[in-house]
């Protein structure tokens, strides 16, 4: 009797064992890339699963298997091929092969496109046409052929216009595709580590961008979001936005932005030397207005020659303020804010639920789109009843682990 005992303990323990096992098995992941090289969003990205998280071959494992890339436009500064000989995934010729290894099947857990910071052709109203719609419909091929889904996550935005960002959206939903998209800035560090307050109504926010519109502004845009929709209510959508550039930026002062705001916010960034003014700095300011639905405001600063992080102020309908800087890991060894946005895709490829909501990334996409036609319409206010998106986020910031370089 003692020894059945003992071999009914073992085959439970065996079984045990053999459960943690199958939990812990790596996820097998395609990615999908323009060009791979260094410092390149593919690289802060894709190397942390080849190399730990601290890139260094000594920080925290990933539990996602990179197994296959596809490269839709490399260059001589590719470093896929290599690390593809050193890791020993598989480099292919197509969208359906990354996914299928060459079978029948699906062969990934899990899909990563970023197309980030290569040469594309720019659109009338100065974006960068980077082919995600095209890339995510050969996704969704592969996925219809085979008869099975699985997550997919889209760097940065979603899409450079609207019929492209609602495509994708609108097939991720009906195929039930889990689907996040997104900045590294929501979940970066932040100082005081501040948020909105999820019980009280909000009233405005005022944030401070800087570089290029549609690459740092997205960024800008992303930050505000995450912010807005905490409020209380939850999101409620995007009524119109308006962009103005040059002097009529400050002219809107008091009308459109409260200036003690935007003080907050540019101090945070640095210190206006004595005897000059924000006007002084920046010779060419331009200002996104965003006007939601339910009648909150928010104004993003696009501040070159003064800025060179994100930070945001915000004022709630009791007249109470607060404000953060939003800090990212300046080391080029490191970068860790991207360590941060990782571990959110690889939550959602091993879950199968989405770590942040795709419809902030749904929102800023079709926000920024619009704001870029309305700058060339010399600023012309532009109603986006098709922005009325509203949603409860499941996602809440905490401050990461570590301290940015």
């Amino acid at each position: 009797m003692r020894i059945f005992k003992f071999f009914v303990f073992g085959l439970i323990c065996a079984s045990i064992a053999f459960c943690q096992d199958v939990n812990q098995q790596e996820k097998a992941v395609a990615a999908i890339v323009a060009d791979w090289f260094k410092y390149s969003h593919p690289d802060v990205l894709l190397t942390r699963i080849l190399k730990t998280y601290s890139l260094d071959g000594k920080g925290q494992k990933s539990q996602l298997k990179l197994v296959s890339v596809f490269r839709d436009k490399p260059s001589s500064k590719d470093l896929s091929m290599a690390y593809a000989e050193e890791f020993g995934f598989k480099v292919c010729d197509s969208v359906e092969e990354v996914l299928t290894l060459g079978k029948d099947t699906l062969a990934v857990d899990g899909v990563i496109i970023s197309t980030e910071w290569c040469d594309y052709p720019v659109s009338p109203t100065g974006q960068v046409m980077y082919p995600k719609r095209r890339l995510f419909e050969d996704v969704v091929k592969v996925f219809q052929k085979t008869h099975r889904v699985v997550p997919v996550f889209i760097d940065k935005h979603i899409a450079d216009n609207w019929q492209d960002i609602i495509w994708i959206y609108s097939t991720a939903k009906k195929m039930k595709i889990p689907l996040m998209a997104g900045s590294s800035v929501p979940v970066s560090w932040r100082y005081p580590p501040s948020d909105v307050d999820t019980h009280s109504k909000l009233k405005e926010i005022v944030g401070i961008s800087y570089h290029t519109l549609d690459g740092y502004g997205f960024h800008g845009l992303e930050m505000i979001q995450c912010l807005a929709e905490q409020r209380k209510g939850g999101e409620t959508g995007i009524k119109s936005v308006q962009c103005l550039t040059g002097q009529d930026v400050w002219r809107a002062s008091g009308k459109l932005y409260d200036e003690s705001l935007l003080n907050m916010a540019t101090c945070m960034v640095r210190k206006i030397p004595e005897g000059k003014t924000l006007k002084d700095m920046v010779k060419e300011p331009v200002l996104f207005v965003i006007n939601y639905n339910d009648g909150l405001r928010a104004c993003l600063f696009t501040l070159n020659n003064f800025a060179s992080q994100w930070t945001a102020a915000w004022k709630y309908e009791d007249g109470k303020t607060d404000s953060s800087l939003f800090k990212l890991d300046d080391n080029l060894s490191t970068l860790m804010h991207f360590a941060n946005q990782m571990q959110g895709i690889e939550n959602m490829i091993i879950t199968g639920k989405p770590a942040w909501p795709v419809e902030r990334t749904v929102l800023t996409s079709g926000a920024l789109d619009a704001l870029l036609i309305s700058k060339s319409q010399s600023g012309k206010l532009v109603n986006t009843p098709y922005l009325k998106i509203s949603y409860k986020p499941n996602w809440k910031w905490k401050q990461p682990e570590g301290v940015p370089q």
